[in-house]
């Protein structure tokens, strides 16, 4: 299996976030979602409460809107400067 995402749209919004500070976590074999991205700044006023958390799906029905969507939550973020980041760890 390959680290890289099947679709190249979804792999360039990855790419986006990556070079924006996002860390990607790659699902196990036996997951849904192919992956997540975390965002870099581990903080409760993140939007949702507990940090900023998308899942990458395998196969989504529009590749196109699901890359849109990945490229809008890393340019919704409150944090946008990765120079202000900090390590998860691996969670």
């Amino acid at each position: 299996m390959s680290d890289e995402h099947p679709n190249k749209e979804i792999r360039a919004a990855i790419k986006y976030a990556v070079e924006r500070g996002w860390r990607v976590k790659k699902a196990n074999s036996r997951s849904h979602p192919w992956g997540r991205i975390y965002c870099p700044n581990p903080s409760s006023d993140c939007r949702c409460g507990d940090f900023c958390i998308t899942s990458i799906w395998s196969t989504p029905k529009n590749p196109s809107n699901h890359a849109k969507q990945i490229r809008r939550v890393v340019d919704n973020c409150i944090y946008p400067n990765s120079e202000n980041t900090q390590d998860l760890g691996d969670n």
